[in-house]
């Protein structure tokens, strides 16, 4: 069950850089070969569930996620979104935090614990290193577009 964490300044405002992460179905866009699915109606909230589904027909996986924590970002202060993932194959969790970066700007810390259901701990090391670089390129991703 590996554990990683991303963490990006970027000169855009709290609120916003908040809103391009959490704003679910942009996801789509920038996790390779991903649709995200939202299950419950908006805005989001605690109870917030969603779907990312990845990969090709016939090899797809679900990674259906729910909204444990929600405090987004008010005034000075930032923001924190918790995921639970309750999938039957893609287990762990994930956060966002947005927060005001010294300075100006934003600063970003995405932490995720990722397992998959009957894969041999051997494998954790890849699974990490894979999954830091995909996500690391999509969180960039979200923080460069509109």
């Amino acid at each position: 069950m590996p554990i990683f964490s991303l963490t990006r300044t970027v000169p855009l405002p709290v609120a916003e850089t908040w809103r391009r992460l959490t704003e679910w179905h942009r996801h789509t866009g920038a996790v390779p070969l991903t649709r995200i699915r939202v299950l419950t109606p908006g805005p989001t909230r605690v109870g917030t569930r969603f779907t990312a589904r990845s990969g090709v027909a016939p090899l797809t996986l679900d990674d259906t996620m729910e909204v444990t924590v929600w405090r987004p970002p008010v005034g000075v202060e930032g923001g924190l979104c918790r995921l639970e993932k309750r999938g039957r194959v893609i287990l762990g969790w994930a956060e966002i935090e947005v927060r005001p970066a010294p300075g100006g700007g934003s600063r970003v810390r995405w932490r995720e614990e990722l397992r998959v259901r009957s894969l041999p701990r051997a494998l954790d090391g890849l699974v990490g290193l894979t999954s830091r670089t995909v996500f690391g390129h999509a969180l960039d991703r979200l923080l460069k577009r509109p």
